[in-house]
């Protein structure tokens, strides 16, 4: 509801928050492949990474609708954003990798405990960096095509159609 009222649009939020997904198939198989659970670490790391995770995709959509607003097609915006704010999202990522790598390698006093959670942020990250600069635009152009004019057009289209008569179904059934 709060990204709803920010962009004063449901279709935004939902678009922003199917990056949410994409974290989690790499936080998933990072614990997989280290051999870790799941715990009360690496919930908070899963917090962590469902905030940078947002953030991202925030920063993608609404640098797309400002271009937008300024006049420019929606597929240029889209890829105007994307090269203008991966540079942000690229520092972002490599902050956080950098900042948990010592997490990540359990090193000193303590650090077993704590190394779920950075291996589970780690490896959500960079999917979810991957994935989300590819995912968020397409879904972007898909949801904002869902306008509710289009989807009434839609609508009366599939309701208002009149049945076939008995030569036209033949032909759709052969061709």
């Amino acid at each position: 509801f709060v990204l709803a009222s920010q962009f004063e649009s449901f279709k935004l939020p939902i678009t922003i928050m199917l990056s949410l997904p994409l974290s989690m198939v790499g936080m998933v198989m990072m614990l997989l492949i280290t051999g870790d659970t799941m715990s009360m670490m690496t919930s908070i790391g899963q917090i962590l990474l469902m905030g940078l995770v947002t953030k991202n995709a925030i920063l993608l959509v609404d640098y797309a609708i400002q271009l937008q607003k300024e006049g420019m097609d929606r597929t240029e915006a889209l890829i105007k954003a994307g090269m203008t704010r991966l540079r942000p999202i690229l520092m972002t990522t490599f902050a956080m990798i950098g900042g948990m790598l010592p997490l990540f390698l359990a090193l000193g006093a303590g650090a077993e405990m704590r190394a779920p959670m950075a291996r589970a942020v780690v490896g959500g990250i960079i999917t979810s960096t991957m994935l989300t600069l590819i995912v968020v635009p397409v879904f972007y152009e898909i949801l904002d095509d869902w306008s509710l004019g289009n989807m009434l057009a839609w609508a009366k289209r599939k309701i208002g159609r009149e049945p076939l008569d008995s030569a036209e179904e033949g032909a759709q059934e052969i061709g």
